[in-house]
């Protein structure tokens, strides 16, 4: 392998034809206007892939290639060299062995970054060769460890001293151990930044060389600035801890719950644990309880489905079904439509998975299989408590669906989710897990399906800003479709009809799909179409 000079790389750039003259020339006028290496100019205008450039100067200088996405850093090293200084030169140390230090840069031949380097860290340096985008990359997530994942914490979430004191003192976390108080400190941030950026889940990811943290907020997930791979450990043992799980127990998957107050918030989180190749992944479910908003207008009825909804609420008996996949705000419009009937002269009675929030006047259950409290065991003890309105949290099988079509024939409101896409797609679920068409048609008497949309930026009118992370959405509506049954529908059930002949009678009779209904809030300017269609893509 022979040695060249930079002048020398970039003559046999041009006289092996890498890159033309005309391409130099421009890439030399760019150079003088922004000051940066000719081998970050020469890909950043497109005429040579990173890459390329990299394993040329490899091949053809005596400068050692790094591939940085291969190597493991120790974060003491990265710590030799300042952010600022990194960033400024596109370098980042690699390897110390004495008093050399190996750093990997863009422009290897640089030796003015390479005296500066020297003079910062008292040692010798070695010049190594990547990619631009491999230093940046790495740049970005080693400096996260800085010196402390303390450190860390605060350029990252940086809550308020007191938000993270209160819930030391109520996890009883006033007195952590000094080595464990920056672990304790991040994983009370992120919880606090979550909460106030409005998320309501925070995962906590590992991969194989990082672990990522995102947070879904209004149904989209967002990723968060990482902690350092080194900590993935303590973090997932410290959360564990808060929600009382085994931290010895590593190859099972376990769930949890942690409660806490931010000032006045009380904060419930369920912790969800699953074991994966890279370690524990660990999902928080957030459910602030003073943030909930309940009552029918609130979440996003309007008229004619308003009333229609109400007028099903007044009826003495029958099952009123609430359908969507997992997470379109199916337990909150229960929520809201017992609240709407809560009375003190009635008894309102829920069977839950688990319990979400709590409603005053209402007895909870929450089901419990260690000791066979299930929704059909739970539901069995609660028409045993002369209730006039029964909430089940979810239909999951025929027995519980059973049991709730006889609460409703001995004159019991029921009100019940299930997983189905649309209004119609209730009906020949619970036909496909047993359940007789004679008792379907005869106790059902209205299927609510429904989606959550995000909500145009109040701030900026979806354009982007900073209120709404740029997304032009903050906040979030539901749309609706109900089918109140009629002698046309009741009739199709009983002929075991498809969804499809089901939904179309429906909508002859009126019915209004969910694709129609969120077309009426964009009309209204309170979403977009784009947002409607990505939440109804099977209509």
């Amino acid at each position: 392998m022979s040695t060249y000079s930079k002048q020398t790389v970039i003559e046999l750039l041009l006289e092996k034809g890498i890159v033309s003259p005309t391409q130099m020339d421009q890439a030399k006028i760019q150079q003088q206007k922004t000051g940066d290496s000719i081998f970050r100019v020469l890909p950043r205008l497109g005429f040579i892939m990173q890459e390329q450039m990299v394993e040329f100067i490899s091949d053809n200088a005596d400068i050692p290639r790094v591939e940085l996405d291969n190597l493991i850093i120790d974060p003491k090293v990265v710590q030799l060299v300042p952010e600022e200084l990194a960033r400024k030169h596109m370098v980042i140390p690699v390897l110390k062995i004495g008093n050399n230090l190996t750093c990997a840069m863009v422009d290897a031949f640089n030796i003015y970054v390479q005296d500066e380097l020297a003079s910062k860290t008292g040692l010798t340096i070695e010049p190594a060769i990547a990619t631009e985008n491999e230093i940046k990359k790495a740049i970005d997530s080693l400096y996260v460890a800085k010196s402390s994942v303390l450190s860390n914490l605060e350029e990252t979430v940086q809550p308020a001293t007191k938000e993270i004191d209160e819930i030391s003192v109520a996890l009883g976390q006033e007195n952590v151990p000094v080595e464990e108080a920056p672990v304790v400190t991040f994983v009370n941030s992120m919880i606090i930044k979550a909460v106030n950026e409005g998320a309501s889940d925070i995962h906590v990811e590992p991969e194989e060389k990082t672990l990522v943290i995102r947070f879904r907020i209004d149904g989209v997930l967002h990723a968060q600035t990482s902690p350092p791979k080194q900590y993935q450990a303590a973090i997932t043992s410290r959360i564990k801890i808060l929600a009382k799980l085994d931290i010895s127990e590593l190859r099972k998957p376990q769930d949890g719950r942690i409660q806490m107050k931010i000032g006045a918030k009380g904060i419930d989180l369920r912790v969800s644990t699953l074991p994966t190749v890279y370690g524990e992944n660990i999902v928080m479910r957030i459910l602030d309880t003073s943030s909930i908003r309940l009552g029918l207008e609130q979440i996003g009825f309007q008229e004619p489905i308003l009333s229609r909804f109400k007028k099903l609420l007044d009826k003495p008996n029958g099952i009123l079904l609430v359908t969507g996949p997992t997470g379109s705000g199916k337990t909150t419009t229960l929520y809201s439509a017992v609240s709407t009937i809560n009375d003190p002269q009635m008894s309102i009675v829920t069977i839950e998975d688990p319990v979400e929030y709590r409603l005053p006047g209402i007895r909870q259950t929450q089901v419990n299989v260690k000791v066979d409290l299930t929704f059909a065991t739970g539901l069995r003890a609660l028409l045993r408590q002369d209730p006039d309105v029964i909430m089940i949290g979810e239909i999951r099988d025929a027995e519980t669906a059973q049991i709730a079509i006889q609460a409703a024939l001995t004159g019991h409101l029921v009100l019940a989710t299930l997983h189905t896409n649309n209004a119609a797609g209730a009906v020949t679920r619970l036909l496909d897990i047993g359940v007789e068409p004679f008792l379907l048609s005869s106790s059902i008497i209205g299927v609510l399906a429904q989606r959550l949309v995000r909500l145009k930026c109040k701030e900026c009118e979806g354009k982007g800003c900073n209120s709404c992370a740029m997304t032009g959405y903050k906040g979030r509506t539901c749309i609706f479709e109900l089918m109140v049954l009629d002698d046309a529908i009741r009739a199709l059930m009983l002929k075991k009809a498809s969804a499809e002949e089901i939904h179309r009678c429906a909508v002859s009779a009126g019915m209004q799909s969910l694709r129609d209904n969120g077309m009426d809030r964009v009309a209204q300017g309170v979403t977009t179409q784009e947002e409607v269609f990505r939440v109804t893509q099977e209509e």
